[in-house]
């Protein structure tokens, strides 16, 4: 079993570990904005249907995080501590776990479409678009599950490079069918927005295939010996202790901004449309920080449990400084270019004008959403969700959506943007101190040369 994240320059194998996920990253987020663009072409209604499902697909997506960085942390610290058999049994249980819930959740979906999405504001106009594109998505879920599953596993190995393959290729698959099923290029029937789900549920079966061939011929992560059933549940409760709390933080995230579109849906369906589009430059633009976040995990659990708290501290205080720069090297950029990016996607004079608002707010916190993540992701890989979740539920439920609805009374449109900015401000200054916190009280006996390497 290789330990490969105990040893050697700090700076040097998070930069190995975050590379690969950028590209990585970069694939999934450049698939979803070439879906957002396909889907403008089609019109308003479309994209504002697009839109409406953002918060509903990202937080069943969120539910495979949390899976995922359950199955990551406990993996990274049983390969810190040398236990392979422990290893293998926690993936195989991971994903026959990840199996049974995502078979609930497919049946719960498809039964709440209308009342979900009329409650989240979407009108008679724009229904028909919504139901045809989750009738659709809701049976592709079970290739978005597992695959995040296997691929946290992968990673929690120190392995960046095969997951980010794998979602390269995934990809470039939905790249490559969007234009051909959503407007019928090549003599592919034009299926509008059913296209790029059927596009997405394909992309994301490509992974499914991937991920467990490269945990069971390459990695040997996986066991096919049946235990106990006593042993299976002793592995699915260390997974859910950590997974359910993440998964429960990662979905507080998309259900707000689920009530915040329809906070939004107000200001009429450019409005909403606008919201998708900056919400899709946003991704984009954090992508490398998101990057970062997903490769300080399995660092920070593999080292926590080999007992190298000093690189752990280290690790941290490189990844908050580069957060630090890149939120105000990306904010310096979308200012100018705000309204050139909108337009790429839609040339409504409205959707365009709005979309820009949101760009010259928003990204002025991104360096401190970037110290949210990282954050998030030290607790997570530590074992410790509760902090996790509570800043989590500090920005979202407590600051954004209160301050979003007040701003909105008062200042319009503006008003939540302006929301957004301030949440992660507030809420990033307070999970640096108490990250920082957290780590010292180990790390304050470990001073060794090492740190300052």
């Amino acid at each position: 079993m290789q330990q490969r994240l105990l040893e050697g320059n700090v700076g040097e194998q998070l930069i190995k570990l975050t590379i690969p996920m950028i590209w990585g990253v970069l694939a999934i987020t450049a698939f979803n904005i070439v879906d957002t663009y396909f889907v403008g072409q089609l019109g308003t209604k479309p994209l504002a249907a697009m839109s409406f499902t953002f918060p509903v697909v990202m937080t069943l997506g969120s539910l495979a995080m949390g899976l995922g960085v359950g199955t990551s942390s406990v993996i990274a610290r049983a390969i810190g501590e040398g236990d392979r058999d422990r290893v293998q049994r926690l993936t195989t249980d991971s994903l026959t776990l990840s199996l049974i819930i995502v078979v609930i959740f497919v049946f719960l979906g498809l039964i709440t479409i209308d009342p979900l999405f009329t409650a989240l504001g979407a009108g008679a106009d724009v229904l028909p678009w919504i139901r045809s594109y989750m009738q659709i998505w809701y049976f592709g879920m079970i290739f978005l599950v597992i695959p995040m599953v296997g691929n946290s596993a992968i990673r929690a190995s120190g392995n960046t490079v095969t997951p980010s393959i794998i979602m390269i290729v995934a990809a470039g698959v939905n790249i490559v069918l969007d234009p051909l099923l959503i407007v019928g290029w090549g003599g592919f029937p034009r299926l509008e927005i059913e296209g790029a789900a059927i596009a997405t549920v394909v992309s994301r079966a490509t992974t499914l295939v991937a991920a467990l061939l490269v945990l069971h011929y390459r990695e040997k992560m996986l066991c096919f010996n049946l235990p106990k059933f006593q042993i299976i549940l002793a592995s699915w409760q260390k997974i859910l202790q950590i997974g359910l709390p993440a998964a429960a933080t990662s979905m507080i995230t998309p259900i707000s901004m689920g009530l915040i579109t329809s906070a939004i849906a107000f200001y009429g369906a450019e409005a909403v449309a606008a919201f998708g589009v900056a919400s899709r430059i946003e991704s984009f633009s954090l992508i490398v920080i998101m990057a970062l976040s997903a490769s300080i995990g399995p660092f920070v659990g593999q080292n926590w449990g080999a007992k190298k708290y000093h690189r752990v501290h280290r690790a941290l205080n490189l990844s908050y400084l580069f957060c630090l720069g890149w939120g105000i090297m990306v904010a310096a950029i979308l200012a100018p270019s705000a309204s050139w990016l909108a337009s790429l996607f839609n040339s409504d004079p409205q959707i365009i004008q709005i979309a820009t608002r949101y760009l010259w707010f928003v990204p002025i916190s991104y360096a401190a959403a970037g110290i949210i993540f990282i954050a998030s992701s030290t607790f997570n890989a530590l074992g410790k969700p509760i902090p996790s979740m509570i800043m989590t539920v500090s920005r979202m439920v407590v600051l954004y959506i209160p301050l979003a609805y007040i701003g909105s009374q008062v200042f319009g449109i503006n008003g939540i943007f302006a929301a957004a900015c301030i949440a992660n401000l507030v809420v990033g200054i307070g999970a640096y101190i108490w990250n920082q916190k957290t780590c010292d009280a180990k790390g304050a006996t470990e001073k060794t040369a090492e740190e300052f390497i």
